[in-house]
């Protein structure tokens, strides 16, 4: 019985390794889903094509989707870096982004958060 026991306790460690690394390449997933959804909606947002942002934001359809890229346009806003992005404990279908952006060719002091969210169409960045 004894020898039960002893071969039991690694093989629980191992178990219990493994599901934490699949926990852990989850988060890295979203949060690297979350990373390239807000470099390409800057790579693109010069370009002002709706076609191309729109389905990179919630909500921002036609019309809506020209005004906001409109604005930041105006605004000469752009991404410096991307800094880190961590999984929100409110909503594990959301990751909270920081970023180091420019307005107007001015770098900000602060680093923007951006939320970046998991729909069934794929990761979209909410303004």
């Amino acid at each position: 019985m004894r020898w039960l026991n002893v071969r039991a306790v690694p093989r629980a460690a191992l178990w219990l390794g493994l599901v934490a690394a699949l926990g852990c390449n989850t988060e890295s997933r979203k949060t690297e889903a979350a990373r390239t959804t807000v470099q390409r909606f800057f790579e693109e947002l010069p370009s002002g094509d709706c076609a191309v942002l729109a389905p990179l934001l919630t909500g921002k359809e036609g019309g809506t989707c020209q005004a906001t890229v409109q604005e930041l346009n105006e605004h000469g806003v752009s991404l410096v870096e991307v800094l880190d992005a961590k999984v929100d404990g409110r909503d594990s279908s959301a990751v909270v982004v920081r970023a180091r952006v420019a307005r107007d060719g001015k770098v900000r002091e602060q680093p923007m958060l951006l939320r970046v969210e998991q729909h069934p169409d794929g990761w979209k960045l909410r303004l």
